[in-house]
C-alpha cells in the first residue's frame, strides 16, 4: 500500500511540472485588440493555452472585480466579459497581459475597454458601447483567441 501511495505522489509531481513548449493548464490572457469593419466592430482577446469558457453579460455599469470601484468608461451600454479558468499573470505573479488596462475607443459602437479583474482564476474585461450592443461571441484556435463582434449599420457605403 505504501508503495502505491509513493507512486501516485511521484506521478502527480512529474505530470504537474511544466515542460518546455507545453501548453499551460490555465489559459493566460495576453492581449486585447479591436478593429472597426463595415458592419461590425470586433474585439479580440488573445489567449495562450486552451481557450477558456467565456461569459458575456450586459450590465448597468462596470466595476473592478477586487475593489468594486466603478470603471470610468464613457458609454450608454456595457458588457462584462469573463474568461474562466484564466489568468493574466504567470505562476510567479508577474503580468503576462500586455494590452490596455483602461482605454477610450472611437469606433461605431465600441467606445472603451477596461481590464476589470484578474482574480481567483477569472480574467474579466468591461466594454462600453454607444448603443445597445447586438453581439456574437466565439473562439478561434491556433493561436487561441476570444472574438466579440458587435453589429452596427453599414459605414462603408
Amino acid at each position: 500500500m505504501a508503495a502505491l501511495i509513493g507512486l501516485s505522489v511521484a506521478g502527480a509531481t512529474a505530470s504537474a511540472a511544466p515542460q518546455a513548449g507545453s501548453v499551460p493548464s490555465t489559459a493566460l490572457v495576453t492581449n486585447a485588440r479591436w478593429a472597426g469593419h463595415c458592419t461590425y466592430d470586433r474585439l479580440v482577446i488573445d489567449v495562450r493555452g486552451a481557450v477558456p469558457k467565456v461569459t458575456v453579460t450586459p450590465v448597468r455599469q462596470l466595476r473592478y472585480d477586487a475593489s468594486g470601484k466603478r470603471v470610468p468608461l464613457a458609454g450608454r451600454h456595457f458588457l462584462s466579459i469573463r474568461l474562466s479558468p484564466a489568468a493574466a499573470h504567470n505562476a510567479a505573479g508577474q503580468s503576462v497581459y500586455r494590452g490596455p488596462r483602461l482605454t477610450t475607443i472611437r469606433l461605431s459602437q465600441l467606445r472603451g475597454l477596461a481590464l476589470t479583474g484578474d482574480f481567483e482564476g477569472v480574467v474579466s474585461f468591461g466594454a462600453a458601447f454607444h448603443s445597445d450592443p447586438h453581439y456574437r461571441t466565439y473562439t478561434l484556435h491556433s493561436p487561441g483567441r476570444v472574438v466579440l463582434d458587435v453589429r452596427h449599420g453599414n459605414v462603408c457605403r
